[in-house]
């Protein structure tokens, strides 16, 4: 159950659901959007809500398991707000593995669920596999979705993040980060437009490789 704290209460009340039957969709699709409307407001209460959540969908929907998935990765991306990368990447994994079973490795879903994973294995500090997973999905990706597709760039910036945090980086490590960040960065710039988020996002990141090389030499 969600713990009765007055925001909550309030939020759950207003909308007219509390009183209703647990299986109601009504109050199911309500508590899913609580959760969601608090997760930068407040990501500690929209956790219990999106807990509770997963415990509801797990008891009343348990044969639809892309309501299962959706709900673990809301879950997944409140962990990580909070920073509890190991709760995220178990559900990530999970999550990746229910897709390449259901799904198969080339559909989009699954690419995109591994695009997730790959975020939080760098979150955690796992370098070496996040540059042998993201090695693995970049070829899937761009065979189905394209070499400009923002998941696409998302895979390539990730393998980009894990050459240059590994323990064992080595200058030709890093010029590879410079190759694949000034690539994301030109692609963005072409597909989103030069002030849009993603691009200044790579733009910032190529600054500050071009910065450490620079310190390199």
């Amino acid at each position: 159950r969600v713990a009765a704290t007055p925001r909550l209460q309030r939020g759950y009340s207003e909308g007219r659901y509390l009183g209703r039957a647990e299986s109601d969709i009504y109050r199911y699709a309500a508590m899913g959007g609580l959760g969601g409307a608090l997760r930068l407001e407040d990501p500690e209460e929209a956790l219990l809500v999106l807990e509770a959540h997963l415990a509801l969908t797990r008891r009343h929907w348990s044969h639809g398991e892309e309501c299962i998935l959706t709900s673990q990765h809301n879950l997944a991306a409140i962990f990580t707000v909070l920073k509890r990368h190991d709760e995220a990447l178990v559900l990530h994994r999970e999550i990746y593995s229910r897709r390449v079973a259901t799904l198969g490795v080339s559909n989009e879903s699954t690419i995109i669920s591994g695009s997730n994973m790959l975020v939080t294995l760098n979150d955690r500090g796992l370098s070496e596999e996040a540059k042998v997973f993201a090695r693995d999905q970049l070829p899937v990706a761009r065979r189905t979705l394209g070499s400009d597709h923002h998941c696409t760039l998302n895979i390539n910036l990730s393998l980009a993040v894990a050459l240059g945090n590994s323990p064992n980086r080595a200058r030709d490590d890093l010029l590879e980060v410079e190759t694949i960040l000034q690539h994301v960065f030109q692609r963005r710039r072409q597909v989103f437009g030069p002030a849009h988020p993603a691009t200044l996002h790579a733009e910032k990141k190529l600054s500050s490789i071009r910065a450490v090389l620079a310190r390199c030499t």
